[in-house]
């Protein structure tokens, strides 16, 4: 969404400064920065509004109205936020989808979140729309929102054409045709054997997808593969399922649970085998995936074990926060008292190596 400017409101009954920024694309965003917002809650009484600069999105021309202590005795406990149109004159009604949120609430912002808004008319019969109980102040000064007495609004706007009013594109459904082609096992023509258990799909998806399934399936190595069930050796059955869910959803897959008392102890070794199966069918996608959700089980019991698959499987980046939890002298000193240093200097001498060079940078 472009730009519309930014607004900075210091106390009640002065203009608010900053730089206003006319859009002429049918979208766009104005910030409302509160500034010494004790001063302006103290200045300001219930039903007194304070209004931004005049900013244009869409042809029209719009502006904030920031009402401190509520825009009625009923919501003064409350700031309340409207949108105006500050046109003159405008007969036929504008149909406008807008929202405010704070400008760190990044997932209620953008051009993903304002089609799902409601739209509203504005005219010059309804020239204001918005929230008398946008948020309690109390609330407010105790939220991660309130710092050194400032906040800042985001104000998100798109004009509605006659087009959007009435045509709504649905969203993309691919994903999931693609999953239910999998789950449904229409049309499978290569069959594999893990662990004893057969599990079928589709050579193409496999081909698009995989380098390593390209040239099994299609190259010099797919002699005998077609008619005959192919053997997948050093693997489970569910760490190929969940490769084959993500071969097709292009996400990660819930993990298959055994036991729910020890999920973590098994998402912990689900995880070292999907990357290694990621890595051995190349799946950068799924291989980065897995490290991210590995980093969260590092632990002093965990954490030569990861460091391992990582220098294995070439994971710089699973590397380095291995690495950096060890260097904390915390750690190095829970390590020491549970002898798990010895088992370092036995099993992974490079481990040690690294972790030198990494207190010596």
């Amino acid at each position: 969404m472009s730009f519309a400017g930014v607004s900075i409101i210091r106390y009640a009954g002065s203009d608010a400064t900053g730089h206003a920024v006319d859009v002429s694309t049918a979208s766009g965003y104005h910030l409302l920065v509160v500034a010494d917002y004790p001063y302006v809650k103290v200045s300001a009484p219930t039903g007194k509004a304070i209004a931004s600069l005049p900013f244009m999105v869409g042809g029209r021309r719009w502006c904030i109205r920031y009402f401190p202590n509520g825009d009625t005795s009923e919501s003064r406990q409350y700031m309340s936020l409207h949108l105006q149109l500050a046109d003159k004159d405008v007969r036929e009604a504008v149909k406008v989808q807008f929202s405010f949120s704070f400008v760190d609430e990044l997932d209620n912002q953008g051009p993903a979140c304002i089609p799902a808004k409601k739209a509203h008319d504005f005219s010059s019969c309804h020239t204001t729309r918005g929230y008398q109980y946008f948020w309690k102040k109390d609330d407010l000064e105790k939220s991660s929102h309130y710092r050194t007495n400032c906040f800042t609004i985001r104000c998100d706007l798109a004009v509605a054409t006659t087009v959007d009013c009435f045509i709504k594109v649905p969203p993309s459904s691919i994903q999931q045709h693609i999953i239910n082609l999998l789950l449904s096992k229409e049309g499978t023509d290569v069959t594999f054997n893990v662990g004893g258990e057969t599990i079928v799909a589709h050579r193409c998806v496999l081909a698009a997808r995989s380098s390593v399934f390209k040239a099994e399936l299609f190259g010099p190595m797919m002699e005998g593969t077609i008619a005959s069930v192919i053997q997948i050796e050093d693997m489970e059955a569910r760490v190929f399922r969940a490769l084959l869910s993500f071969i097709y959803a292009d996400s990660l897959p819930e993990m298959e649970v055994d036991t729910v008392e020890e999920r973590d102890a098994q998402e912990l070794s689900w995880l070292q085998h999907l990357l290694a199966a990621a890595d051995r069918y190349d799946l950068q996608r799924l291989k980065v995936l897995c490290e991210e959700k590995l980093c969260k089980h590092i632990a002093v019991s965990s954490v030569t074990s990861i460091f391992i698959l990582a220098e294995r499987h070439s994971c710089g980046g699973l590397k380095e926060v291995c690495l950096e939890f060890l260097k904390a002298p915390s750690i190095l000193k829970e390590i020491t008292e549970a002898d798990v240093f010895d088992d370092i200097v036995t099993t992974c001498p490079y481990l040690l190596k690294e972790l030198i060079a990494k207190f010596a940078s």
